[in-house]
């Protein structure tokens, strides 16, 4: 469900696509209830090889992330670190991975490309941008570590369930209708290139 707390908009999982319909590219969302770390591998399995996970991330989150992890007292884990990894390594896969698990949120770094678009189109979901660099408060805003999976993959690849709390900031890049803040984007920055090159070209004509 999608809750406003403090000035913020949260989705808490599980989360529906009704959730997603007034959420659109360059809004601020958080994120409550359960993500899970998912990279290159995971990915890989289970489209080219046919793997299910081994955990349901239907209606819930990923994250293409690979955190640093230590084991804590009584078996716990704890996660250390948890930076974005980009998302566009995945771009090949997300189509099918949508449509196979019905996962509803992708956090990532950057943006993805036209596979993913036209799957958060036809299935009902969203991408968004976790900052780089902030690795260390994403890691403070995981509550727990609730289980974890294919550890024989190693730490970056073990799918690694998480139970945040307004975990964020998340940037909308690509909406529920499709659309897609960082192609929007390229195309507003190249129409405006060509003004700023003739206003700054004057003043540094001097550079050799």
């Amino acid at each position: 469900m999608l809750v406003q707390r403090s000035g913020k908009k949260v989705l808490v999982t599980p989360i529906t696509a009704e959730d997603l319909m007034n959420i659109h590219i360059g809004d601020i969302l958080y994120l409550d209830g359960d993500l899970v770390t998912c990279r290159d591998i995971a990915h890989r399995r289970l489209v080219e090889e046919g793997r299910s996970l081994p955990i349901d991330v239907c209606d819930r989150a990923i994250f293409h992330a690979g955190p640093i992890v230590r084991q804590a007292e009584g078996n716990r884990y704890e996660i250390v670190s948890v930076g974005p990894t980009t998302s566009m390594r995945m771009e090949q896969f997300e189509y099918e991975f949508i449509e196979k698990t019905g996962v509803r949120l992708i956090v990532g770094k950057g943006g993805m490309a036209s596979q993913t678009q036209k799957a958060c189109r036809q299935f009902g979901a969203i991408h968004c941008v976790f900052p780089a660099g902030c690795a260390v408060i994403a890691a403070m805003e995981v509550e727990y570590v609730a289980g974890h999976f294919w550890e024989e993959l190693g730490m970056p690849e073990t799918l690694w369930w998480c139970k945040v709390k307004e975990f964020g900031p998340l940037i909308v890049s690509i909406d529920i209708s499709g659309r897609n803040l960082f192609e929007e984007n390229k195309i507003a920055f190249e129409q405006r290139k060509e003004h700023a090159f003739q206003r700054i070209a004057p003043q540094v004509g001097f550079i050799k």
